[in-house]
């Protein structure tokens, strides 16, 4: 994998069917590969965390952030996409 092509994307929300599904077919349709991807209900908030290669990817970062964002919206739901440089500077010790 190219250095600095990795992004960070969390989502946040009441939970509900179909979540996982709709953020990886917007990431599957883009060529977006899923490298590592954690999620958990917490009472009824629906918590995720993807770190995904965009390599690959057949769009750049902000349209890519404008679906998911668009997508999240739609489903009542945050979602942050950040790139892996700039979530390691705003996450330092």
């Amino acid at each position: 994998m190219e250095e600095g092509k990795r992004v960070i994307i969390s989502v946040l929300g009441h939970d509900r069917v179909g979540i996982i599904a709709a953020i990886a077919n917007i990431l599957a349709d883009a060529n977006v590969n899923i490298l590592d991807i954690s999620q958990t209900i917490l009472q009824e908030f629906f918590t995720m965390i993807m770190v995904v290669d965009t390599s690959t990817s057949k769009l750049e970062i902000d349209k890519m952030r404008e679906l998911l964002v668009e997508k999240g919206n739609s489903l009542g739901l945050q979602v942050t996409v950040q790139h892996e440089d700039i979530f390691r500077f705003m996450h330092r010790i």
